[in-house]
């Protein structure tokens, strides 16, 4: 895919930097619509951990991976691997990193303080 189409303007976003990862926010009824773009080289417990303050990522990511690859590790040892083009479902409490040499862009759905909830996604 090209990665130049989906790095571009994205009209009525917010886009903030956070741990060098890209985010671009549309409000779109009761859900946000977010571009986050993982570059090379990311991993969440290296870059965010210290940021956000918990051991593990706490979001529940919902979306389509549209470039890239990622893998995701659970406290419990459980590694997922998502390779685009991929949908994407991601229980809370988890480490991820970017796999490769391209940066990963998530295309995600959410509820902010919701999405567990809403999508079903909490993990037993």
């Amino acid at each position: 895919m090209d990665t130049n189409t989906l790095l571009g303007p994205l009209k009525g976003a917010t886009r903030r930097e956070v741990g060098g990862v890209i985010v671009d926010v549309v409000q779109t009824g009761n859900a946000r619509v977010k571009r986050i773009v993982y570059p090379r080289g990311f991993r969440w417990s290296s870059n965010m951990k210290e940021i956000v303050g918990t051991p593990l990522c706490m979001h529940a990511h919902v979306g389509f991976l549209a470039s890239g690859e990622f893998d995701i590790q659970y406290a419990d040892g459980t590694v997922e691997k998502f390779v685009a083009p991929q949908a994407v479902a991601i229980a809370p409490a988890h480490d991820g990193w970017v796999v490769g040499e391209e940066p990963a862009i998530l295309i995600e759905f959410d509820f902010e303080g919701e999405t567990v909830e809403r999508l079903g996604l909490k993990r037993g």
